[in-house]
């Protein structure tokens, strides 16, 4: 069985990305083409891709801020995005659907949480759907709160992790 390999994402990888998150979301909860290469162009560094056999499987974006907003929109599009600050915004968790299931999410998980550990920050906090709330409690992450944000039209919950 191939193992997966990971690195730092290129603007080449911006089609496949998409394919991948549209595939994986639901609806308008999918970025879009645009966002996902403002997020490849603008912090690279926290722009994680997994490769199976030399194909993209999977990725995790995100940015960072001083003080976190998770309802906050524009934030996806990196409005206020300061690479240096302590806390990183995940954005998307996404592997493909035919290699899902695998244990994939979690090594690419792990990955990053090692990852950001290098690049100094603090925390990192993510949203996500009821049912993945305890998933991403055995990865580390405690549960904050239910978030104002309706992000297409779904109901998110607010989860960090202290590293």
């Amino acid at each position: 069985m191939s193992i997966p390999t990971f690195r730092t994402a290129t603007p080449a990888d911006t089609d496949r990305c998409y394919q991948i998150e549209i595939s994986a979301y639901e609806g308008d909860e999918a970025a879009t083409r645009e966002k996902i290469a403002t997020r490849i162009e603008q912090y690279p560094q926290g722009f994680l891709v997994m490769e199976l056999d030399g194909e993209v499987i999977g990725f995790i974006n995100s940015g960072c801020a001083h003080d976190v907003v998770m309802s906050d929109e524009a934030f996806k599009e990196l409005v206020g995005h300061d690479a240096e600050a302590p806390n990183a915004v995940i954005m998307s968790v996404v592997i493909d659907p035919a290699h899902q299931g695998k244990g994939y999410s979690t090594l690419m998980m792990r990955t990053f949480v090692r990852r950001m550990q290098a690049l100094g920050k603090k925390t990192i906090h993510l949203m996500c759907k009821e049912r993945h709330v305890e998933l991403y409690k055995r990865m580390g992450y405690r549960y904050v709160q239910p978030s104002a944000s309706d992000h297409g039209g779904m109901a998110w919950h607010e989860m960090v992790m202290d590293i």
